[in-house]
């Protein structure tokens, strides 16, 4: 089991959560979760596109748990400072790489929303591709997005994502559109959960397990922009092998 599983609300002894948690203070409506490693030029742009997104939905108030996993490149002195400017910034800082997975789970154990939306820290999703997503959070316990402009990717990019749809509901007989992205989680329902990947595959563990417990989700097509700095870490050879070990696991788990 990983050392960041997330079944509770405590964060990791291997994280910082900046801000203490004030329970008197009101639960705001939504809690953006955005996990960076190395994106530091991206920060401020990623934090515009879901300020517009949360004004256009009309949210009466939402926080933003910004977590730096372990970033080498100044990450983590940029999500202070936006902190510092904006009071619904929280910085979340993980003393080491967790991996995606890691950092998700920490800026979950943080966020105090009623929903939670997962936004990568790399600048890639619009506001016009988060509001929807929003949108439709009362309607169902998930909201799975699926990328309809999916050539704004590379082709190996796109091949990996329609082959894991494709691996994933043939291994447990659902029907999904698609496993990653801004998936929008009832947080106390999530919470029910564990999540024991720290890899790319934890948002895919988290639909299956709720999934299996009675959940019910629904889908929204948004469009997605390509990345303006850096390349993306999916394909990294360990990523890729802690993905499948990940799936191995679930798969004897839940069957």
């Amino acid at each position: 089991m990983s050392d960041t599983s997330l079944h509770a609300t405590s964060t990791s002894p291997d994280t910082d959560a900046a801000i203490a948690v004030d329970e008197r203070e009101a639960r705001p409506k939504f809690s953006f979760v955005v996990p960076c490693y190395n994106e530091a030029p991206n920060l401020a742009g990623t934090l515009a596109e879901i300020e517009k997104s949360a004004r256009a939905a009309g949210l009466a108030s939402f926080e933003v748990v910004m977590v730096d996993d372990g970033s080498s490149d100044g990450t983590a002195e940029a999500i202070r400072r936006l902190a510092e400017e904006k009071n619904h910034v929280r910085p979340v800082i993980n003393r080491r790489n967790l991996g995606l997975g890691g950092a998700y789970k920490a800026g979950v154990a943080a966020a105090r929303g009623v929903h939670v939306m997962m936004v990568p820290g790399d600048n890639a999703h619009p506001a016009h591709g988060i509001t929807p997503i929003i949108a439709a959070v009362s309607t169902a316990d998930m909201v799975i997005p699926y990328v309809t402009n999916p050539h704004v990717r590379s082709l190996p990019r796109r091949l990996a994502s329609r082959g894991f749809v494709l691996v994933m509901n043939s291994l447990f007989g659902l029907k999904v559109p698609y496993y990653n992205g801004l998936v929008v989680h009832r947080l106390d329902l999530l919470r029910e959960i564990e999540i024991e990947t720290d890899s790319f595959a934890y948002q895919a563990e988290a639909i299956v397990k709720l999934l299996k417990r009675g959940a019910d989700f629904k889908t929204v097509g948004v469009e997605i922009s390509k990345r303006e700095h850096g390349n993306t870490k999916a394909f990294r050879a360990s990523n890729v092998v802690n993905v499948l070990r990940a799936l191995m696991d679930l798969k004897r788990r839940v069957g």
